[in-house]
């Protein structure tokens, strides 16, 4: 790491440590945060524009309710995104410098993504908007790759946390402005197509902003053909896609009707990992380095495994407790459903945002490993709250106390959870590698929604609360486990050039 990264600012290092005051003031004043703030909105705006706004649009227009469900699979490209991420490293557009020509790019086209869609008529031409929603949510889904890998790229080790928190700020106003906002709007003033245009006029904005945002330095590239690339990018996709057609018509013959819910889940679980393992090997035989390369680079690191299987555990409890969090207050504490939305929906969002700009503040200052570690005790912790309301007599008061500190608990851990997501990635690879780690994280959530119905079922609401404390542990401990290899990836920004 060069000397220019030592302070914040790039002043020279002097003998008087600066306050903590000082260095919260030093990070949080930095023109690289400000830009993930604004990017952060840039990664938020287009999710409820193909999710919960088209679905009030499509709903007013009288679309019906069949149609609408199928809208859902609009959202498929963010699950998927971790496939093309390699190639938005390989191929990358130089004339704005790394990641911000793409970031440029893609907003650009949300723009005339929105302006399409207001100029379409979803009553007559419903396959057309589809389409177009779905290419909104791939391009959406790629500018997050780009942007994951430029803040990775950006940030020095102690300005991950502020820019994972600040982000996560950008990423949830965001939210309400294309998801509560756009409703208003459009049922007060603009009309659907006319909100859109807005929207279409917001990502303008937004492009225009990403030409002042900082530039980063040029890592070393993968040199690889286009042809082996395309070829590799192709072979994979048709094989994983073969495999996943030919299990799921050989599922249909399986007597799954009388079956628990985990044993489809089992079944399903076998289908997807023999689907990644023949499009993993596939590309191997055929060659897609800029796929291959990241997975070679990251398993070439030691404990590389276990540091994949914390990414999965670290917030297993935390999901866990959230899973049926609403369900819960609603039929087992008994709360009204306006209670519920004040107070969980509400007051949750401003704690977890409050909780994550803590961490990233706390981070600025501390080692990863002992935010990491003291986050993860208090996201454990703060699920007693829920056990709390299931054993005592329904109180508002306690509701709330409960609601907030489980919330702020969970932002603290995502300010460093993400910080640490961050720090693992290499600079030559950050946007396959992020994409996939972020996607491993997720696994997790997969598997949390049918397991807590059943253990709420078999246990009852105190014992399953205390169970999501339990389930909380083994990530905690395997962290202390790997407390080494934590600590030293605060340390060194991998990929980066010698003089950054």
């Amino acid at each position: 790491m060069s000397d220019a990264n030592v302070a914040v600012d790039g002043g020279a290092a002097t003998s008087r440590s600066p306050s903590l005051w000082q260095t919260y003031g030093q990070v949080f004043a930095s023109r690289r945060i400000a830009a993930m703030l604004l990017l952060g909105f840039s990664s938020g705006l287009p999710l409820a524009l193909t999710a919960g706004a088209l679905q009030a649009w499509l709903t007013v227009e009288g679309i019906s309710i069949k149609t609408i469900g199928y809208f859902a699979l609009v959202g498929l490209p963010y699950t998927f995104k971790f496939v093309w991420a390699p190639l938005l490293d390989r191929f990358e557009p130089r004339w704005l410098g790394r990641r911000r020509a793409w970031i440029f790019a893609f907003q650009l086209l949300l723009a005339a993504g929105c302006f399409l869609m207001a100029r379409t008529d979803p009553a007559a031409s419903v396959e057309a908007m589809a389409a177009l929603a779905v290419a909104i949510a791939f391009l959406s889904a790629s500018q997050d790759i780009v942007f994951d890998a430029y803040r990775a790229d950006l940030l020095s080790p102690e300005e991950r946390g502020a820019g994972a928190a600040v982000s996560v700020l950008g990423y949830r106003l965001a939210m309400l402005v294309s998801g509560g906002a756009a409703l208003i709007v459009a049922d007060q003033w603009l009309g659907w197509p006319g909100t859109y245009r807005l929207m279409g006029a917001i990502f303008l904005l937004l492009a225009t902003v990403t030409l002042f945002c900082p530039r980063i330095p040029d890592a070393q590239r993968l040199l690889s053909s286009a042809r082996a690339e395309w070829l590799g990018f192709v072979v994979m996709i048709a094989v994983g896609a073969g495999t996943w057609f030919a299990l799921s018509q050989a599922m249909r013959w399986l007597p799954l009707d009388g079956a628990s819910r985990f044993g489809v889940l089992a079944v399903e679980t076998l289908a997807m990992v023999v689907t990644g393992l023949a499009a993993i090997l596939a590309a191997r035989k055929v060659g897609f380095p800029s796929f291959l390369a990241p997975w070679d680079a990251f398993f070439s690191r030691r404990h590389a495994v276990l540091l994949l299987l914390l990414i999965v555990l670290y917030k297993l409890g935390d999901a866990f407790a959230g899973s049926l969090t609403t369900s819960f207050l609603l039929r087992g504490v008994g709360f009204t459903q306006t209670e519920v939305g004040a107070i969980n929906k509400g007051l949750g969002l401003v704690a977890t945002i409050i909780g994550a700009l803590a961490g990233g503040a706390w981070l600025s200052s501390r080692p990863l490993y002992n935010a990491l570690m003291l986050f993860g005790i208090l996201q454990a912790v703060s699920n007693f709250g829920y056990w709390l309301l299931a054993v005592l007599p329904k109180s508002h008061a306690l509701m709330a106390a409960a609601i907030g500190v489980e919330n702020l608990c969970g932002g603290l851990g995502t300010a460093a959870f993400v910080a640490f997501l961050m720090a693992l990635t290499d600079m030559r690879y950050s946007a396959a590698q992020y994409a996939l780690l972020s996607a491993l994280a997720a696994v997790g959530r997969v598997y949390v929604g049918p397991a807590s119905g059943v253990m709420v079922e078999s246990f009852g609401w105190p014992l399953f609360f205390m169970l999501t404390v339990v389930t909380a542990l083994p990530g905690l401990v395997l962290l202390w486990w790997l407390r080494e290899d934590v600590r030293a990836l605060g340390s060194v920004k991998l990929g980066a050039p010698l003089d950054d």
